[in-house]
Formats: C-alpha cells, structure tokens, sequence
C-alpha cells in the first residue's frame, strides 16, 4: 500500500480506498468531477470527450492504464498535447534554478537548499534561517503554479522530462522544500502533521487539462505520503490520507486560466421572450452566453472557479483574487 514510484495507478489507489480515488476526481467549485479537457481520449468514446467528467469507473479496471505521466505517454501524443495546449514541460533542472531563486529573494542569501552543478544539484546539509525570519514562517508562506501540468515546480517525485525518481532528500520542488524544513525541524508525530497540513494547504495550482489535474493531485498526495515514510518509517493511515486527498482537491483545480471559470461549463441559455410563428409552432431564441460572446471575464454564466481560504475556512472565486491583485 502507498508504494508508487513514477506512475501513480488508479487502480492501486482504488484498492486502497474507493473514497480516497473518488475525492482525487472531484472539481470542488461545482461539485461534480473534473472533464477530460483534451480529446486525446476520444478514441474511447461516449463518456471520454473533452467535456465529459472523469470518475472511478473511467480511469480504473479495464481504463486502469489510461491515465499516464508525460513521460510514458508516446510520442505521437505529446507532440499532439503541444499543438493543442502548448503542452512543454520543464525538467527539473530548469524548476530547481527557478525555485531557488525565489528562495534566493526569501532568505536574502544563495545555495540555501542547494548547490547547483550545471543541470544536476547537491543538497545541502541543513536549512539555515535568519535572523528575521522563522521557518514556520517559510511553510506557511503561499505559492501558486499556473498551468501546473503535473506540478513539477510543486513537487519533483520524478523528472517530468527523463523520468528518473528523485530521493526524498534530494526534491526540489516548492513543497518538497517546506516538507524538509517540516522533516528538519520536527519530531513529534502530532506536531510534524499539524505542520504537514499547514504545508499542503499553502501550496496551489491549476490546469485546464483533466488528466494533468488528476497527476497533479497524485504527486502532491505521494509526496506527503513519501515525507511521513520518510520521517516516521511506517506508512499513513487511510483516514489521514484522505484528509490531505480533500485538501489537495481544493487546493489543485482545473480551470480556464483565461475566463477563470471551468472548462466548458458555459453554455447558450434559451431566451424567455419565446414567440409562436404562424404556424403555431413557439420560435426560440437563444442567447449565447454574454462573457464568451464579447470576451469580457467578468459576465461569464458558466462556473466560476472558488478556492478556499485555509485562514479563515471560507471559499473565494479565483477571479476575485485576480482582481484584488491587480
């Protein structure tokens, strides 16, 4: 149970609990499940076009290989997925340069978690914070990656280029860096969870493409179950992992980056000003939806995408959050 090395299998997740699959495919700002968002998976049929929802049955059993990492899908279909959705991921060489960078500026000083050697890295011995800063302020500290894929600036289980694991103490992601500071700082096990889930709940990302945002879900989920194992040598309990699958699902969306709204989800609306024609038949006229029509983000009639605010335990539209920061 809980041992996946780069492909996470639906099927393994299913047997370890059919709830704990069912909350990885939940879209949380409509409360139904997340849509497949590409037509690579047509070919299937009724039920796997790009606007149909992705649930247990379709991803496990006899579909329990269709959901796959970049880097075993074929090269006929990432070609594809770069024509559809410019669809390039970046090696985790290129993530860790960028992450720490952004450490770089946090901590006011360089080779904070690392030493980079051209495009591979060593790790340093132990995280070392200043004078005005504190580590539990570095975890709870909120980071977003946009157009996420499989989240390789979150988290880095493996390279999504070359498809070589990397060690726990070696990662570089954004969480993989909190969780190390948590493993470094932390050993009592009630303390390193409630530290655990402020970590999970400080990290975000988006992607339009379904079966991105369900490898996504999967990475950040393995990822604290590798942390605990790591740390504790044993592995989590199903009713934790659950707990940290529902944050994940908040916390990871799928969403139109540019309407900020689910995929597909608006739609043309009958007027109600229905006329009878001479023929006594009722003439209906439909009216398209008003944000699509005149690309404004703003009167889109589809779902707007929420996201929860762990601080307060309330959900906010993303678009709110755009706005606010502008």
């Amino acid at each position: 149970m809980f041992s996946e090395l780069i492909d996470v299998k639906e099927n393994n997740i299913l047997n370890i609990d059919y709830e704990l699959l069912d909350i990885l495919l939940k879209d949380k700002s409509s409360g139904k499940y997340i849509v497949w968002g590409t037509d690579n998976y047509s070919t299937h049929g009724s039920g796997f076009y790009n606007n149909d929802y992705m649930n247990v049955e379709k991803v496990t059993g006899f579909y329990g290989e269709l959901i796959r990492p970049r880097v075993k899908k074929s090269k006929e279909e990432q070609n594809l997925r770069i024509r559809d959705k410019a669809e390039v991921f970046t090696p985790s060489w290129i993530c860790n340069r960028q992450n720490n960078l952004i450490d770089n500026d946090w901590f006011n000083k360089e080779n904070v978690f690392n030493i980079e050697k051209g495009k591979e890295w060593k790790s340093t011995k132990r995280i070392v914070f200043p004078d005005n800063k504190r580590w539990e302020d570095y975890i709870k500290s909120i980071r977003i990656e946009i157009s996420c894929g499989e989240a390789p600036y979150l988290v880095s289980r493996y390279d999504t280029v070359s498809g070589k694991t990397i060690e726990v103490k070696n990662r570089i992601g954004i969480l993989d860096r909190k969780f190390r500071v948590i493993n470094e700082n932390i050993n009592d096990h009630d303390e390193w969870i409630e530290w655990s889930k402020k970590a999970m709940k400080s990290v975000y990302g988006y992607d339009w493409q379904g079966d991105n945002v369900l490898l996504a879900r999967e990475n950040l989920l393995y990822t604290y179950i590798d942390n605990y194992k790591y740390k504790f040598n044993k592995k989590p309990s199903v009713d934790l992992i659950k707990e940290i699958a529902d944050i994940i699902s908040w916390n990871i969306w799928q969403m139109d980056g540019i309407n900020y709204i689910v995929p597909y989800s608006c739609k043309n609306e009958v007027s109600k000003n229905a006329q009878l024609t001479i023929f006594g038949d009722e003439e209906v006229e439909t009216i398209e939806c008003i944000g699509c029509k005149k690309n404004n983000i703003h009167k889109h009639n589809g779902t707007y995408c929420k996201i929860m605010n762990w601080e307060s335990n309330r959900t906010n539209k993303f678009i709110n959050l755009v706005n606010r920061s502008r």
